[in-house]
């Protein structure tokens, strides 16, 4: 597993300005390992799932969280996939990782194959 927090850069050559953001850094939840709102909100899923480690160059099922289920969309827990992808669709995070990704995009269902080896 990855550090738990990532202030270094994923890959040798990147800066920490180029990496590309796991879903709580993006969204700034804090449910993260050693996040602010842990406590209160508990530990997220996705930062936790690591079958889906460095899937679109992210931490865990960092850009990969739409296939989780326990994430947060506005403040609120999602149930499973099935319950939660029509809003995962029209994510702004989601959106950004599939525009990153292009053609290099792993669809849901190869993460949901991979989730359950």
């Amino acid at each position: 597993m990855k550090s738990e927090i990532l202030d270094a850069p994923a890959k040798p050559g990147m800066t920490p300005s180029s990496r590309k953001l796991n879903c709580w850094e993006y969204k700034k939840c804090g449910r993260q390992p050693q996040g602010p709102h842990v406590k209160d909100m508990g530990l997220c899923p996705a930062s936790m799932e690591t079958a889906l480690d460095d899937v679109h160059d992210g931490t865990n099922a960092g850009r990969a969280c739409w296939v989780i289920s326990g994430t947060l969309c506005k403040g609120v827990v999602q149930g499973t996939f099935a319950n939660k992808y029509k809003n995962c669709e029209i994510c702004d995070f989601y959106q950004l990782v599939r525009k990153e990704e292009g053609p290099n995009f792993v669809h849901s269902i190869v993460l949901l194959k991979r989730i359950k080896k």
